[in-house]
Formats: C-alpha cells, sequence, structure tokens
C-alpha cells in the first residue's frame, strides 16, 4: 500500500514553489500570511494553503503545479470541494 502523497518529496516541492510565488489568495484576493509556517500554520486562518483549482475529489491532480493555486486555510475550507468560486463583492469605493 502506498504512502500518503502530501508526506511526499514531489507534494513538498509543489507547494514550496506555490508558496514562492508569495500570491495573494486565489478565492478572496487578500494576502497570505506566508510568515506562518511549521504547526502554527496549521491552526491559524490566514496561514497559507495549496488550493487546487480542479478538486482532487473531483479528478484533480495533486501534484500538477497548474492545478495548484495559493489560498488563505479559511478560505480552501469553506470552498471545500465546489468547483466555482463565489467572486468577491465589488467595492462602492470609486
Amino acid at each position: 500500500m502506498a504512502g500518503n502523497p502530501r508526506n511526499g518529496r514531489r507534494y513538498r516541492d509543489v507547494c514550496a514553489k506555490q508558496r514562492s510565488l508569495g500570491l495573494p489568495c486565489w478565492l478572496c484576493g487578500h494576502d497570505i500570511r506566508y510568515d506562518i509556517k511549521g504547526p502554527e500554520a496549521g491552526k491559524h486562518r490566514d496561514a497559507f494553503t495549496l488550493d487546487h483549482l480542479v478538486p482532487l475529489s473531483l479528478g484533480g491532480d495533486l501534484l500538477d503545479p497548474a492545478n495548484a493555486r495559493s489560498a488563505h486555510r479559511r478560505c480552501n475550507s469553506a470552498r471545500g470541494n465546489r468547483t466555482t468560486i463565489k467572486q468577491p463583492r465589488a467595492s462602492r469605493r470609486w
């Protein structure tokens, strides 16, 4: 039986490459707290998580960099495995 692919080197490499881009959350557009790492990142809602454009449960490739997106932990969790995302509300400020 194979191990968890999220513990493998290839997955860690995809995460590291995505993290190094320093992009905002693709779901809400706000900055991500890239400084939060290690066990603390698993608890902090503004920490970086690797999200997938095509959810893994719907056939998305875990290791494909083209399927990788930067997201807040809270945004990633709220999205779940939906393929559509709610667009952020436009500001009324001009």
